[in-house]
């Protein structure tokens, strides 16, 4: 059976066989456990508990040693994140040019804080240290899609692209 995010049409979402393939490729590498954990991620967008547990058994590895492995390095997701991840560049020329404010002006239009996902599962806001484009500070990324020298008053009309059919939800913000 097919274990999605909770929402159809998902692309995140993997067949749990696809996940045996995944351990089947790592398990008989030298430290697989790392290189797993990227693969999941990179196929569903986030770790869920099922895949822990199926992780732990078939490599071997306590449950405890996995979550110590996931709680430490921010790139993994514990929860499904949103349809739109929102991704702040917080790397030192983004930083001086107002990122900050970005993240603060995200946080107060979607009713969230980082690393959080708005109840209707549309919007994930998160932070990156640096995405390389420091001549665009300060900037941001929406599902692979960058926006540069972005001004806080821009963040409605640049949510308002994603928004879709409920774009009016962001104007009355």
């Amino acid at each position: 059976m097919a274990e999605t995010k909770g929402r159809p049409g998902n692309p995140f979402a993997m067949e749990n066989s696809a996940i045996s393939e995944i351990l089947g490729k790592w398990k008989n590498k030298q430290s697989p456990l790392l290189m797993t954990l990227h693969e999941i991620q990179k196929n569903r967008g986030y770790i869920s508990r099922e895949s822990t547990l199926e992780i732990s058994e078939a490599l071997d590895i306590p449950l405890a040693r996995i979550y110590e492995v996931l709680t430490f390095n921010n790139y993994f997701k514990l929860s499904p994140p949103g349809d739109v991840v929102i991704s702040v560049c917080t790397g030192t020329a983004c930083h001086l040019k107002g990122s900050g404010q970005l993240l603060k002006k995200l946080e107060k239009v979607l009713g969230i804080h980082i690393g959080e996902t708005t109840s209707d599962g549309r919007f994930h806001l998160q932070y990156v240290r640096c995405i390389g484009c420091c001549s665009l500070a300060p900037a941001l990324v929406i599902n692979g899609k960058v926006y540069s020298k972005v001004d806080p008053l821009q963040i409605k009309q640049i949510l308002a692209e994603w928004q879709g059919e409920a774009r009016e939800s962001v104007d009355e913000l």
